[in-house]
């Protein structure tokens, strides 16, 4: 009956590491995108701005389209 308590602890073990390693990689992931957030239209505008070009509303979606295709 040892082994068996020995296998029971080490799936134990491992269940509760998968748990915590989820729930700390989701709250590092969430960190991270507060921190560095996805692009977005403004984000497209400014960038076009800074390259010396006004860019039209469609041109902005032209870009956002063709980066979520790219996801």
């Amino acid at each position: 009956m040892g082994t068996l308590g020995e296998i029971l602890s080490i799936v134990g073990a491992l269940v509760l590491g998968l748990i915590l390693g989820f729930f700390l990689a989701r709250a590092w992931f969430k960190k991270y995108l507060k921190k560095n957030p996805p692009v977005n239209e403004r984000m497209i505008r400014e960038m076009m701005r800074q390259m010396g070009r006004t860019p039209s509303e469609k041109q902005v979606r032209q870009v956002m389209s063709s980066m979520n295709q790219t996801k």
